[in-house]
């Protein structure tokens, strides 16, 4: 498959009331990347600082991540420090360093500018528009964004939406771009803006895919227990890219599939910190709870 992710690598402290993490591998594209990873091939374009430990990089390439497009750089690589509550949809951040991150400049290695599917992880939007300018010829990008951008950046992601096929958004980011409180009427005015397709994520209340061609929702996967919903969206996205690209397509049918492998590969991640329990999942573990999923949502 030829999908490459852009977006950042991180080392995340993380307190829940049950437990804690400190320097835990985090990041938006490493999420995303080992929940691709499933799938096929992953390329992977961010940037580390001198201290990200050898082993971590190598562990991602023992996962079939290609990390030829992460770049090195002198100094610290990007820190978040975050506490959850106990409903878990309260997130408090501690800390944010973005370090080597604050300066990222991308530069696609001659595979990635060859990919066919492309995925934004959130970044400040002109470097991510930065980085699609590069890809030569891509079938299908999709982007993901923030709240911070929409606040201090509108006008700059309004210009990446209408560049992109689809966008990744959380009910707060949807009504705070479109100013509906309505969901379905926010992701309708998102579809003006550019993108064909717009997913939104609900969290354990599952997701939606909105677009001329395709209206489509489905339920969280029940998970037994939360450990820690750290990446949980981006692994979402990892196993939505992720499948897209394996199946080399982008047919409604496709993408209504995709779902339920991005909401699996979420349950994943919230089982454990970090990437402990999506990092050494398998293509057979995804598919024995795809199934699961199947049989659930199925009438």
């Amino acid at each position: 498959m030829s999908l490459v992710v852009i977006g950042t690598l991180a080392y995340d402290s993380i307190e829940t009331p049950y437990d804690r993490r400190a320097d835990a591998l985090g990041g938006s594209a490493l999420y995303f990347s080992v929940a691709a990873a499933n799938f096929g091939v992953v390329r992977l374009v961010g940037v580390v600082g001198d201290d990200f430990k050898t082993p971590d990089l190598e562990g991602l390439a023992n996962r079939g991540i290609d990390i030829r497009g992460v770049e090195i750089a002198n100094g610290k690589t990007f820190r978040w420090s975050g506490r959850y509550e106990a409903d878990w949809n309260t997130r408090h951040t501690l800390d944010t360093q973005l370090n080597v991150f604050e300066h990222f400049d991308p530069k696609l290695t001659p595979a990635c500018r060859d990919a066919s599917f492309v995925f934004l992880a959130n970044a400040e939007p002109r470097v991510q528009m930065k980085a699609l300018g590069q890809v030569q010829n891509p079938s299908f990008v999709v982007a993901d964004t923030m709240n911070l951008w929409i606040d201090i950046r509108k006008d700059d992601l309004l210009e990446l939406l209408a560049r992109v096929d689809g966008v990744v958004l959380n009910d707060e980011e949807a009504r705070m771009l479109t100013g509906e409180k309505n969901l379905i009427r926010a992701a309708r005015k998102v579809l003006t803006f550019g993108p064909r397709y717009v997913i939104l994520k609900k969290g354990e209340h599952g997701a939606f895919l909105i677009g001329e061609d395709a209206h489509f929702s489905l339920p969280a996967y029940p998970v037994d227990q939360v450990v820690d919903p750290t990446g949980a969206g981006d692994c979402f996205a990892g196993g939505f890219m992720g499948y897209v690209a394996s199946a080399q397509s982008i047919e409604p049918r496709t993408l209504r599939r995709a779902m339920l492998y991005g909401t699996v590969t979420a349950s994943f991640c919230v089982q454990g910190f970090s990437i402990e329990d999506i990092g050494k999942r398998t293509r057979s573990d995804v598919e024995s709870r795809f199934n699961e999923l199947l049989d659930i949502t199925s009438v």
